[in-house]
């Protein structure tokens, strides 16, 4: 393809450096506006400057994709519902054999989980699970939030459903959901290992450190949330994807100042009222007029889910209200300073039936889900398969479904639609075929050494303009490149760009959502915070996707 004229290659261009600008740095100063706007505002000049059309910027939204997203982002809402990532987190720790153990443990949970419900969503929901097991066994974070970012990334390379770049390559390449795991699934498997070999070696002396008794038993009084997991959305991050780390905020466990009581009663009843986790048939207590309020986590008694609890920690003056609705109407306000709120099951019969039916509702949600996967492999269309199992859950569970469907992050929806209309304006320059006619030559797949350049010049643009645009950019153009050799090699160019460009992200902290996930999760999480610098994860990033990346280029199968 030649070069488009000149004036329409350089305000491209302009507007393509601004979308990638916001897209790496989205808080610059003099344009703080995030990624998400970034990517409609790159789309937006693509039109404005006429690189393209109206026409061509809605055809080049591949509605597809966006499908399959939001699909798959509703599955993993109700499974997250159905306590699903609590097992998996309560997996982590079951009959530890050590805490060797425990980081293999991490590396193939987190590795099998992200393939099924991407890389984020497991990242996002673990790491608070990896901290907690690192204190209480009393063994240094990094290791552990290392090999839960590096294999989540690597895991999520054996599906199309794994992460967005997978998907991306799934539909331009046509490539079946059975045949795209078959093709990558045994690189993904030995490199999952390799991952855990080099982390092993690299913490080798940390793990085998004699555990202080008195630091461990320290470490098991504090009080942890057994499995608070909180809702996950799914944004762009690194021009990638990821989900905004949006804690919910929580009332302190210390004592209150009185001057904080009625704001105290207000923020609970707004929780009670408010909380999807709270049937409407269990019973209330509001004591009022206690001294001080402590909020203890969510836990899970005699195999049921019960909401957060509020207990007196001294004992009540006040009047007691018992309510059974959980209507704000039914709230009785007091002018009491501090509130203790207690929220338990309604006596007699009903506990018993509640249980059933919570424990049949969660069966049916894994069952819809292996279905789906089922359909899957079967080679059902993939964006109506999910699409499908997304309706399936929202009418088993038999209610609004607007609470769930408000954690679905539309953030990352807009700005898939505005990458794609972005980088289909900058293909329209030229200029990526033009780039790509000078390495062509040197990156062919029928050969040991194009294989390498192809893997390096996948690798360097992942980790500079992040995974999805590469692929936009290089997908087509590698594909037909290694259809001039042989039609059996474009699935396998096809394969070898979801494989980089996957594995690219553990490169830096940087390069991957995921890894900026577990950073930012791991640093707020409260009592447990740790910081992961970008230096300490190069340290390990750099040899870990070298090494992962060459030995999983052998084993991708066309």
């Amino acid at each position: 393809m030649a070069l488009a004229p000149t004036v329409k290659v350089v305000l491209g261009s302009i507007a393509f450096g601004i979308f990638w600008m916001l897209a790496v740095f989205p808080a610059v100063p003099f344009l703080p506006i995030g990624r998400t706007a970034g990517s409609l505002l790159g789309a937006m000049l693509m039109v404005m400057f006429r690189v393209i059309t109206p026409e061509q910027a809605y055809s080049a939204i591949d509605l597809p994709i966006l499908g399959l997203l939001f699909g798959t982002m509703v599955v993993s809402i109700y499974l997250e519902r159905a306590d699903m990532f609590k097992y998996l987190g309560k997996l982590l720790s079951w009959k530890s054999l050590g805490p060797k153990d425990l980081l293999c443990r991490v590396c193939f949970i987190s590795a099998i989980s992200s393939a099924l419900f991407t890389n984020d969503t497991c990242c996002v929901v673990l790491t608070e699970f990896v901290l907690k097991i690192a204190k209480q066994n009393n063994l240094p974070p990094r290791p552990f939030l290392l090999a839960l970012a590096s294999s989540a990334n690597i895991g999520s390379s054996a599906t199309p459903i794994g992460n967005p770049q997978n998907l991306v390559i799934a539909f331009q390449g046509k490539i079946t959901f059975e045949g795209f795991v078959f093709g990558i699934f045994p690189a993904m498997i030995v490199g999952v290992v390799v991952n855990t070999i080099i982390l092993l070696g690299m913490f080798w002396r940390v793990l085998s450190v004699q555990k202080d008794e008195e630091d461990v038993v320290a470490a098991q009084e504090i009080e942890v949330a057994e499995a608070d997991v909180s809702s996950h959305r799914f944004s762009p991050a690194t021009m990638s994807h990821s989900q905004e780390l949006e804690g919910e905020g929580i009332i302190s466990r210390s004592s209150r100042s009185s001057s904080l009581g009625e704001f105290q009663h207000m923020e609970i009843r707004n929780r009670i009222v408010s909380s999807p986790e709270v049937d409407p048939l269990q019973r209330v207590s509001l004591d009022v007029g206690s001294e001080s309020a402590r909020i203890p986590n969510g836990s899970k008694e005699n195999g049921t889910h019960t909401s957060p609890q509020l207990e007196n920690t001294t004992p009540s003056r006040g009047r007691r209200v018992t309510l059974n609705g959980m209507s704000s109407s039914n709230l009785a306000l007091s002018d009491s300073k501090n509130v203790s709120v207690s929220i338990q099951s309604s006596d007699g019969k009903e506990g018993p039936i509640k249980r059933w039916k919570r424990l049949i509702w969660k069966t049916s949600v894994y069952l819809v889900t292996i279905g789906m996967l089922i359909a899957l492999l079967l080679g059902l269309n993939m964006s109506w398969t999910a699409i499908t199992a997304s309706l399936a859950l929202v009418v088993l569970d038999f209610k609004d479904a607007g609470p769930c469907l408000e954690k679905v992050s539309y953030s990352l929806l807009i700005f898939f639609c505005g990458m794609f209309i972005t980088v289909d304006g900058f293909n329209k320059t030229g200029i990526p075929s033009a780039i790509w006619d000078f390495m062509e030559p040197h990156a062919r797949i029928d050969h040991p050494s194009g294989i390498v350049v192809l893997a390096v010049v996948i690798l360097v643009l992942s980790n500079l303009a992040s995974n999805v645009p590469t692929v936009l950019l290089l997908g087509a153009r590698v594909a037909a490149s290694a259809a001039e050799s042989s039609p059996a090699n474009e699935k396998k160019a096809w394969l070898i760009l979801a494989w980089v460009s996957t594995v690219a992200g553990n490169l830096s902290l940087l390069g991957s959502a995921a890894n900026l996930i577990v950073c930012e999760q791991a640093r707020r999480a409260q009592l447990l915070g740790y910081n992961l610098s970008f230096w300490s994860h190069l340290k390990f990033g750099l040899p870990s996707t070298v090494i992962v990346t060459a030995i999983g280029l052998l084993l991708i199968k066309g």
